[in-house]
């Protein structure tokens, strides 16, 4: 009886030729939504516990779902490249990379330029300058790599900017409605969940606040 093959696990296993100095950075670039994932949402929610972000992450969980259920539908195979890799037990079409990267980067531009959050409108740089040419080079990385071919990364980027836009408008136009009756529940008392969306610049007024603070005379006494 012979067995049935065996399917890896593929958070972080990402290959490329051996020697390729090219290949290996832009194997680290490929790795880049795992990071935005673990580093980034995770400590968001540990440190901040703001609203935004956490429905920031939903909206690229629902974006990665609706990736694979696109992806078992249509079940477009990815390059024969991929053969070489021995990863290629998973559908191409749309690149679930580029649209990760491309819902993140528009969601972050709209965050910016709208000045929700912690960013102000002059700092519109770190989207230019950072995270558009992330999102960029992640979508050239799966095809160099030979993940991905170069209609089903640009399928997963068009993808993931509408989504990314579509979501950015349910959550700030919709849901927001509903974010002072999760601040106020069970769950937002417990885990002191918040929403800064009206504070135009959220780290000067917690600056403020905390030097405010330091200085008044009760919490000195409960310092003591």
């Amino acid at each position: 009886m012979t067995n049935p093959p065996l399917k890896a696990v593929t958070l972080t296993h990402v290959r490329y030729q051996k020697g390729d100095q090219y290949g290996h950075f832009l194997a680290w670039i490929s790795l880049v939504p795992v990071f935005i994932s673990l580093g980034g949402f995770v400590s968001h929610f540990m440190f901040r516990r703001e609203l935004q972000g956490m429905f920031f992450a939903l909206g690229i969980i629902i974006s990665q779902f609706v990736n694979e259920l696109i992806k078992t539908s249509v079940q477009q195979a990815r390059p024969e490249t991929c053969a070489l890799l021995e990863m290629c037990d998973s559908h191409g079409w749309p690149s679930s990379h580029s649209q990760y990267m491309f819902f993140f980067a528009t969601y972050f531009t709209l965050l910016t330029y709208n000045r929700i959050g912690t960013l102000i409108r002059k700092q519109m740089w770190v989207a230019g300058l950072l995270v558009w040419p992330l999102a960029l080079l992640t979508m050239h990385s799966r095809v160099y790599l030979g993940y991905h071919t170069v209609a089903q990364v640009f399928a997963g980027a068009a993808l993931g900017l509408v989504l990314g836009a579509v979501w950015f408008w349910v959550v700030n136009s919709l849901l927001i409605n509903y974010f002072p009756v999760i601040e106020d529940s069970a769950f937002g008392r417990t885990f002191y969940v918040k929403d800064t969306s009206h504070i135009r610049n959220v780290l000067k007024f917690e600056y403020d606040n905390a030097i405010a603070a330091r200085k008044h005379v009760s919490y000195k006494r409960a310092t003591d």
